[in-house]
């Protein structure tokens, strides 16, 4: 009486004030039935607000950390040799330069047994840092740190050294053919904040000592980075005085950076690893709107009395529309706005943990533009996900006042505002991620994920009735399988919540399991057991003898290097070429070159003809496929290298497929026998031997062999493994985010079903069932749902995995049965406590008091 006397008294409001005056009184009686609605939709905007406010903060540290982070204002990089001298007085002229020299060696302890360890050497001169401090333990001055203490060099180096070779301060390592004392362990060095991999730890001395080391052969793998810092008063800034250099020298090929270019690893990581972990958010949140549609499908079907009555009192269907659209809104507002709140803390509480763990520049803040899009995204899903139950409730008939109608599917319009939410929900999903084309196939598999599950969920409920109907000795199997047949029975929702829930932790599982059994298992078995670097032509002879006479090697390979870069295609320059970003790095720094008369080991021919084991003509290349497809390179094109100051023209010849998981010696580019006639080129070797003699062999190349960088497979395939667990732990609790997301629609749907149960048990009870057959009936109902679940999962799961690890990942998949077991019976198991703790209170409600209502 109330409503009608207010509908009645405000009839002549405006349809809008009207609406949201009846649903603040709608929500003046509490939110008892959407409790689960927001948790729903907080969860799914929560994750995504999360990751993109983390990517956000670290994108931000980099950006405020560039110039620090380059080490300067402009960078000049060149292998092989330092900037010339007339190079060098042009930016001397402009600012203070600093001139480091970069390669990796092996070190070993003067006095010990330990094995030589491979670290990333770094030669300083007095000006380092020209950007921040390096800070040292003990506390002192780099330049009192490298200088000579006891009659030999001073060294500073990573902890992880002293670790390894079980060294310690005042002790002296041997680097080449010089002795250094370690004078201090390295705590921070301003221009490795971005380094996302490295074969070993870092191992600083002076540049005035690099040269007693021996390791400046001509051909040896080293880097010159020259760096500028400009005076706060300089007219012309670092992207200008790029353009500059480059005008002025024309013809060089050093590498120019600017703070803008800094760390390019990290940040590409980074963006990747987002990438994924947003795709995870966003599942949840389109799981998440399942039990979105379940909590105001049940919400409204308590409300059919309600709308019919205002409908008798002449309210319109557009006003009862408006009224529940208003709520939900509202409430889903409410949901998001809590979202946010957890997604924009998370830099804040992540900060410690990566400034603990990882070295990377990280600034916690809050970010507009990743909180702006989660809400959207929420608001979205939201709305598309309550759109069906708000369109049935708006055509409720006031006949149901007096009698029970069957609810009445939606028409054509409704149809189309509903393809045209979902259209505006999938193109904000691609518009906001990094990668367009990979954001578009996660829309249309997560569409036909949903289809799917759905047209399953149906065929359940069909094959549920065909057995209900042929089962004669179970009574509770019986009932079990009737209740999943039922018209309303939630079926539907539980299978595509709990269905696309386990889905994607199973393709995580899978698919980061395969990457990890490929690294373990797959790749040692036919990888090397060492790589050697910076064998020098005197050494060749030498060295293929030493290796040669070492216990149980059963393989050995080498192959000449040098380092290039590609200056030009059929004639246009390189930065004039239009390459895709994701093979940009074909074009960014130097190449490995080398040179074969025979097709190497572990490629395939595609398209041209390999040239004769005599050939002697013009030089000739062979480049790997997808290389050549980036370039637009075909058999008959041209390709300039620039090669220690020289442009060579090379023919392509060949294109090849290669097998780069084998780890066999491979490049990108092959030339023909010839094409770098004296050249000062160094040798790369593999060797193959039993786990037991890699030891030795390494003391052994180390003694005899001190310019010889040895990299033992295993440890940097473990360095791999260690970064793919990292990201595949962020990635599968995203996952396991996504799974809770789908046992709370599954709670939701219990919540909803509870006053049927409530009802039909007290019918059985009067009928004479008993407490236990009802528990033994419902339980089987949830065990048997949960169980079929969770098989689908794994199927579709498995299928989807497969797909991204053979086609996405390009590697091997492979199953993993006790894992996604594991997933499919502990998805039943929830299942089935939910059920059940929704089903208690149906159990114990006594008939009577229900008897005496009805």
């Amino acid at each position: 009486m109330a409503d009608a006397l207010i509908l009645s008294a405000r009839a002549s409001q405006k349809p809008q004030l009207l609406a949201l005056r009846f649903a603040w009184r709608e929500l003046r009686g509490g939110i008892a039935g959407f409790r689960l609605f927001l948790a729903c939709l907080a969860l799914g905007v929560a994750i995504v607000a999360a990751v993109g406010s983390l990517a956000a903060s670290l994108e931000a540290g980099i950006a405020a950390d560039a110039t620090r982070l380059l080490g300067g204002d402009l960078e000049l990089r060149r292998v092989y040799r330092p900037l010339e001298p007339e190079t060098l007085s042009f930016l001397q002229a402009r600012g203070q330069t600093s001139t480091l020299v970069e390669t990796r060696s092996m070190v070993r302890p003067v006095t010990g047994d330990a094995a030589p360890l491979l670290v990333e050497l770094k030669a300083v001169d007095a000006p380092y840092p020209l950007v921040g401090q390096v800070e040292l333990d003990p506390p002192q001055k780099l330049a009192a740190a490298l200088a000579s203490h006891e009659g030999a060099r001073g060294a500073v180096a990573d902890p992880a050294l002293f670790d390894r070779l079980g060294v310690k301060i005042g002790d002296r390592i041997k680097l080449g053919a010089e002795e250094f004392i370690l004078t201090a362990r390295l705590a921070s060095e301003p221009d490795r904040g971005a380094t996302v991999f490295s074969l070993g730890p870092r191992l600083m001395i002076a540049e005035d000592a690099l040269p007693a080391t021996g390791l400046l052969v001509p051909g040896s793998l080293v880097y010159y980075e020259t760096r500028l810092s400009l005076p706060p008063t300089a007219s012309e800034r670092s992207d200008a005085l790029a353009k500059s250099v480059r005008a002025e020298f024309p013809n060089s090929d050093f590498r120019v950076r600017t703070p803008s270019d800094a760390g390019p690893g990290i940040k590409s990581f980074a963006r990747r690893a987002a990438l994924f972990l947003n795709f995870v958010g966003l599942a949840a949140l389109l799981i998440g709107g399942v039990g979105v549609a379940n909590a105001v499908g049940a919400y409204l079907e308590g409300k059919r009395t309600t709308i019919a009555t205002l409908k008798c009192l002449g309210a319109s269907a557009g006003l009862i529309a408006r009224l529940y659209l208003v709520l939900v809104l509202g409430l889903a507002a409410g949901g998001v706005f809590i979202g946010l709140a957890i997604g924009a803390a998370a830099p804040y509480i992540a900060a410690p943990f990566l400034a603990a763990h990882f070295s990377v520049p990280f600034r916690a803040a809050i970010h507009a533009l990743p909180l702006a899009e989660a809400a959207a995204l929420g608001l979205l899903a939201a709305l598309a996900f309550a759109f069906l139950p708000l369109a049935r409730a708006r055509k409720v008939p006031a006949a149901d006042l007096f009698r029970a109608t069957a609810p009445r599917s939606i028409d054509l319009r409704d149809r189309l505002l509903l393809g045209g939410i979902c259209l505006v929900l999938a193109g904000l999903t691609v518009l906001v991620s990094a990668d367009k084309l990979l954001a578009l196939g996660f829309v249309v598999a997560a569409a036909l994920c949903y289809l799917l599950f759905r047209v399953l969920a149906q065929a359940l409920g069909r094959l549920a009735q065909f057995l209900a109907r042929r089962q004669k000795g179970h009574p509770a199997l019986r009932l079990a399988l009737a209740n999943l047949a039922r018209p309303g029975a939630p079926t539907t929702s539980v299978v595509l919540s709990l269905g696309l829930g386990l889905t994607v932790l199973v393709v995580v599982v899978l698919a980061q399991g395969s990457l990890h059994r490929q690294i373990a298992q797959t790749l040692p078995a036919v990888a090397p057991s060492f790589y050697f670097i910076d064998i020098q032509n005197d050494q060749a002879e030498p060295f293929r003898a030493a290796v040669g006479q070492a216990p149980g090697v059963t393989a050995f390979r080498e192959v000449p290097m040098l380092r290039g870069r590609i200056a030009a295609v059929n004639g246009t320059p390189a930065d004039q070429l239009a390459v895709p970003k994701d093979q940009q790095w074909v074009l960014q720094g130097d190449r490995g070159l080398t040179w074969s008369d025979t097709l190497p080991e572990g490629s395939q021919l595609t398209a041209g003809q390999w040239w004769p084991a005599d050939y002697q003509g013009p030089p000739l290349v062979s480049f790997e496929e997808e290389a050549a497809a980036a370039l637009g390179l075909k058999p008959g094109d041209h390709v300039t290298i620039g090669v220690l100051g020289r442009e060579i023209t090379a023919e392509v010849a060949s294109i090849r497929a290669i097998r780069w998981t084998d780890l066999t010696i491979n490049f990108v580019m092959v030339f023909s026998p010839g094409s770098f006639a004296g050249a000062p080129a160094t040798w790369l070797a593999t060797a193959s031997l039993p786990p037991e003699g890699e030891a030795a062999l390494a003391h052994e190349v180390g003694a005899q062999f001190p310019n010889v960088s040895t990299i033992r497979v295993k440890d940097a395939l473990a360095a791999v493994d260690g970064l793919l667990s990292a990201v595949g732990a962020a990635i599968t609790a995203t996952a396991g985010l996504a799974l809770a997301s789908g046992l709370l629609v599954l709670a939701s749907a219990v919540l909803a079903e509870e006053r049927r149960r409530i009802y039909e048990a007290v019918v059985l009870k009067v009928l004479g069932a008993t407490r236990r057959d009802l528990a033994r009936a419902f339980l089987l109902e949830q065990g048997l749902l949960g169980l079929v679940t969770g098989l689908l999962a794994i199927l579709l799961g498995s299928i989807a995995s497969w797909v991204l690890v053979t086609y996405g990942m390009e590697n091997e998949w492979s199953f993993s049965a006790p894992a996604v077991f594991a997933i499919a019976l502990g998805g039943a198991a929830l299942a089935l406590l939910i059920g059940l703790s929704g089903t208690w209170r149906a159990l114990s409600t006594p008939a009577a008091p229900h008897l005496r209502n009805e």
